[in-house]
Order: C-alpha cells, then structure tokens, then sequence
C-alpha cells in the first residue's frame, strides 16, 4: 500500500473497480429515495474482552476505543468467544408477524432508525432467478444504493468538503469489505485493508493474523465477506443491503463515522444445482479519520474504534476465514429456546444474545 492510502495490489483492476462501484450505486435507480438523515450522535463502541486497537498517537499517548465483536449464524451453531449463534427455522417463519406497507414497491433510503421490523413477504422459497424471494431484501436496493450517506458538514479538524469525501471514502471501505465481487468469492481484501491505518498496529496484526490464520479469536468474517469457492457460489451480481452512516465529532477533533449496514448475500452450493439460500450480515462499525497533527495516520485511511457483526446462516464449527452456509433443505432449530429475526433494525446489534436462538425468517 503506497503512502496515503492509495489502492494499489488489489484483487481486481481499478477500471472494473471503478464500473463495480458505479454499477452499485446505480444498481437501484427506480428505488425512491428521501431526503438524507439529519447528523445523530453515535452510539458508544462496548468494550470487547480482547484486542483493544490503538491509534498511535504524535503525542502523548491515545488509547483506542475498544471493540466488540460477535455473531449469530444458522442451523444450530455454536458460540465461539464472543460470537452469537442463531439457527435458520425450518418452516420460514417462527411466531414472527410484523406490520407496514406490503405493496412490493422500492424502499426508500433509510434515513434513521425503523421503529418496526419489516413485514413478512409472499413469494415462497428463493430461485436462481429471484434469488431474493420471500425476502424483505426483494425491496431493498442493491450494493451502495441501499447505503444513506448524510449530508456533510464541517466537523471537527473537517471542512465540509474533507467530511463529504471522508464519508464517501467509508462508503467505500464498506463496499470493497462487503461488495467486492472478487473478495466474495475468496479474495483477499486488499481495497479495504487500503483504507485503514497502517500505524494502527494491532488492528494490523488482527487483520494479517485474520486472513492468514483464523480462529475463534482472529475472524475475518468479522469486518470481511468472503465464501469459499469450493462450497457456495454467489447467485447473480446483486448484494442488497439496507443501512446508513452517520457522523459526529469524535476524540481530539476527529471525524468519528459509524456505518450500520445489512447485507443480503444469496448462494448456490459450489458443484451445482437449483438450491439457494441465504446469508444475512449487519455489521456496525465505528471508525475515526484523525487530525495528522495530533494522531500518527495516512492520507486518506482511518482509524478503526469499534464493530460488532450478526451473521445468519454463515457456517458452524471452527472458523475458516470464509462464510460456509448450510444446503440441503432442511435447517435445525436452535437450542435456547429463543427466536431472532435478521432483518430487524430497530435496535443496535444486542451486547448479549442466546448462544443457539432461532432465525425466524432467511
């Protein structure tokens, strides 16, 4: 990675990057949009019990902002360290019914927090051809469109103009860690790695230690998307993802941004066949663009405070680096006893959930 954070060493050219990125934006043109979120405060990060990154500062010391990860997956998983496991209900459906426009027209943006979850879709079963059936994502607009990004204004050390490109180049971050089509398929993250500090050291050592051998304590997954080619193929080019940023002034002037997206990722078993299921991600992740005159940085990277991540039918057993869903019809209901519904948003991710609930919908 060059000085400034420049991508360079990527998975994939910058031309087809740069179509990926256009193309994603543009991919819900017909979805109407409302006007951007007003600035809300973000919620603060909960300490993790392990791996407190660091921005290392000029001077004096800057503790950083410790992080908490977790996640739920399907089919009677179970919990590894602070992940949270949720299993996909056989019948679709487990006591869930919710309210609200059923009509199959576009969503709008999401400009703050749903006070409900969305409410159950017909359809049935998903296809190769509607990979989205029966899904609330059927309505949700597709890569980056499905994204708000407020309105920028000065913030902080920011101009205007500093904090609408900082915005942009976290949108960014959440479409080459969550969209990229060559990290889904099992690619190394080299575009997002781009746009994060270098001098963070312990976020550095987590990441290379992450991608290069995982383990309960070192998950990719965690802030990367990626299936393993030689179990699940994507189905089509289409994520569809529904989330927003948001912004305010963080530590020594900082910039502070935090991104709640989910993502819908449907998958097709690697060797073949008509059956597709269902990954649901939604991660919450904080991060900081420092003043360089009071933190040690890189031109155009940040600096990471804090995620949390629920995964839905990500895989079980020990963690391998990618996203391993079950195929074959039939999932297992968990073991607590509990129900959880993937696509609600109306809360942050939850600090503490049961270690094997049921999803109640995929």
């Amino acid at each position: 990675m060059t000085a400034g954070g420049e991508r360079d060493g990527s998975s994939v050219p910058d031309e087809v990057w740069e179509e990926f990125l256009r193309t994603s934006v543009e991919g819900a043109g017909d979805a109407p949009k409302e006007p951007s979120a007003r600035d809300r405060e973000a919620a603060a990060p909960t300490p993790w019990r392990a791996h407190s990154p660091a921005a290392r500062p000029a001077r004096p010391a800057r503790p950083g902002r410790p992080r908490r990860r977790k996640g739920w997956y399907v089919a009677g998983l179970v919990a590894s360290l602070a992940l949270l496991v949720v299993a996909v209900d056989p019948g679709g459906i487990v006591g869930w019914s919710g309210d609200g426009d059923t009509s199959g027209k576009p969503l709008a943006q999401e400009s703050a927090r749903p006070d409900q979850a969305p409410p159950a879709e017909p359809g049935g079963r998903p296809t190769l051809d509607e990979p989205f059936r029966g899904s609330p994502a059927a309505r949700w607009a597709a890569g980056t469109a499905g994204i708000t990004v407020p309105d920028a204004k000065a913030t902080g050390w920011m101009t205007k103009p500093e904090v609408e490109r900082a915005l942009t180049r976290t949108r960014d971050f959440l479409a080459a860690s969550g969209l990229d089509p060559a990290v889904l398929r099992g690619g190394r993250p080299d575009r997002a790695i781009a746009l994060m500090n270098p001098h963070q050291k312990d976020v550095t050592a987590l990441v290379t230690a992450s991608l290069r051998t995982p383990d309960k304590d070192h998950d990719p997954l965690l802030l990367f998307s990626r299936f393993d080619p030689a179990q699940a193929r994507p189905v089509g080019d289409v994520v569809k993802t529904r989330g927003r940023l948001s912004f305010r002034e963080g530590r020594l002037g900082a910039l502070e941004v935090t991104a709640d997206v989910t993502y819908v990722y449907p998958v097709a078993p690697a060797g073949g066949g008509d059956e597709v299921v269902r990954v649901i991600v939604r991660r919450e992740t904080v991060v900081s663009w420092d003043d360089p005159s009071k933190v040690v940085t890189e031109k155009g990277t940040f600096s990471l405070l804090s995620y949390k991540t629920d995964m839905t039918n990500g895989g079980c057993g020990d963690a391998t680096g990618y996203f391993r869903p079950e195929f074959g019809g039939g999932g297992v209901a968990g073991t607590s006893g509990e129900t959880v519904d993937p696509y609600d948003r109306t809360s942050p991710i939850a600090e503490t959930r049961p270690d094997c609930a049921t999803a109640t919908r995929s």
